[in-house]
C-alpha cells in the first residue's frame, strides 16, 4: 500500500509575535523520518506529504496516487478547526485518512465543548468555566456559581494541546493571579481561556487504539520532586527525564483501573473517536476525572507519551502504527 504522511514540520526560526511554545505540537525531521521508516518496515511505500498547498497538490497528482493518508498534522493556526483540515480534504477527495473524522477533531480540540458532551454522558469532569477575550475576570461570586469554591485554580487555553499555555504559573491562588493568568492567555493565544478546579491527585494518561477493542492501557505520571502541587506543565514536559517518572503499566487498584477503562471507552464512543487516541485523567479518591482527549497524539518513538505508555505494555512503535493502519483500512473494506 502507498501511504502518504501528513505532518507539520517545526521551523528553525522563531516567528515574531508567537508564544515560545507554538511549535510544541509540531514534529522534527527526525520524528518524521522515524515514522516513515517504521511504516516502510511494515511493508508499505511511503511519501511525505507535509501539509497545506503541498499536501493538496500531491494528493491531486494523477501519476502516483496514495492509497491512504497517515495523518499527524496539527495545523499551525490558532483556529479550533485546524486539526480537522487534513481529514476534511481527504474526505472531500475520498482518500482514506487515519484518525477521527473532521467533526470529531474540531470538537476534541475545544476543551469546553468536549467536557460538555462527555459530562452529559456521565463522565466525571472538573468544575470549570470559560472566559472569552475581552470579558472581565470573574468575581468570587461568579466562580462559586460555577462550583469553583476553593483556590488553587488552573488556567489554560481552550483550544490547545501538548500542554501549550499550561505553565507552572497557570496554577493560581488569588484573584489577582487569576486575572493576570487570564490576561496572559488571551493575549498570547487569542482564544477563550478555561478556569478549572485543580484536581490534586495522580496524573494518568490512557491509550486507545482501533479497530475493535480500543483500550490498551494506562500510564501514571509521577513527579520526582515533592513539596508542591504537581502540574504536568510545559516546563515539566521539556525536562521530563529529571522531573517525572513514567509508570507503565499504571500501578492502580483494580477497581480504579476498571473505572478508568469504563470512562475512557465512554469518551471514545461519545466523541466518535477512531483508530487512535490518548486521554488524560486525574484520580481523586479512587475516581477518574477526565481532563482532555488528544485524537492526534504525538508519535515520537522516544518522547511521545503514547510511545512511552506502549513500551511499558510491550508494544513497539511499529505496532502502534500497524494498529492504526489496520483500523483505518478496515473501514474501507466491503
Amino acid at each position: 500500500m502507498h501511504i502518504g504522511i501528513a505532518f507539520d514540520l517545526k521551523s528553525e526560526t522563531k516567528l515574531e509575535g508567537r508564544p515560545d511554545d507554538w511549535q510544541e505540537e509540531l514534529d522534527s525531521p527526525l520524528t518524521i523520518q522515524q515514522l516513515s521508516d517504521s511504516i516502510t518496515g511494515l511493508g508499505h511505500r511511503v511519501s511525505l506529504l507535509g501539509n497545506g498547498r503541498r499536501l493538496v497538490d500531491l494528493l491531486l497528482a494523477p501519476t502516483d496516487p496514495v492509497d491512504m493518508v497517515f495523518n499527524i498534522a496539527e495545523g499551525t493556526t490558532t483556529s479550533r478547526s485546524r486539526e480537522a483540515l487534513v481529514p476534511a480534504v481527504c474526505q472531500m477527495l475520498q482518500i482514506p485518512c487515519t484518525g477521527s473524522e473532521p467533526s470529531t477533531l474540531g470538537v476534541a480540540l475545544d476543551k469546553s465543548w468536549t467536557k460538555r458532551i462527555v459530562r452529559a454522558a456521565g463522565v466525571v469532569v472538573p468544575a470549570g468555566m470559560e472566559i472569552i477575550p475581552g470579558e472581565p475576570a470573574p468575581t468570587l461570586l461568579a466562580l462559586r456559581e460555577h462550583n469553583l469554591h476553593l483556590f488553587p485554580l488552573i488556567v489554560k487555553p481552550a483550544w490547545e494541546g501538548s500542554s501549550k499555555g499550561i505553565r507552572l504559573r497557570s496554577l493560581v491562588y488569588t484573584l489577582e493571579q487569576l486575572t493576570n493568568a487570564l490576561d496572559d492567555c488571551h493575549r498570547q493565544y487569542g482564544q477563550p481561556a478555561m478556569i478549572e478546579e485543580f484536581i490534586d491527585g495522580d496524573e494518568v494518561t490512557v491509550g486507545l487504539l482501533g479497530p475493535n477493542e480500543p483500550w490498551f492501557g494506562a500510564m501514571r505520571i509521577l513527579p520526582t520532586r515533592t513539596g508542591s502541587p504537581f502540574i504536568y506543565s510545559l516546563e515539566v514536559k521539556r525536562n521530563w527525564k529529571e522531573l517525572v517518572h513514567y509508570e507503565s503499566p499504571a500501578q492502580l487498584a483494580p477497581e480504579v483501573l476498571a473505572r478508568l477503562e469504563s470512562q475512557a471507552r465512554k469518551v471514545w464512543g461519545e466523541l466518535g473517536l477512531r483508530d487512535i487516541s490518548r486521554m488524560d485523567f486525574r484520580i481523586r479518591g479512587g475516581v477518574p476525572i477526565f481532563l482532555e482527549v488528544n485524537p492526534l497524539p504525538g508519535l515520537d518513538p522516544v518522547t511521545g507519551d503514547l510511545s512511552i505508555l506502549a513500551r511499558g505494555h510491550g508494544m513497539a512503535h511499529a505496532d502502534i502504527l500497524k494498529r492504526v493502519i489496520v483500523s483505518c483500512h478496515s473501514r474501507q473494506s466491503p
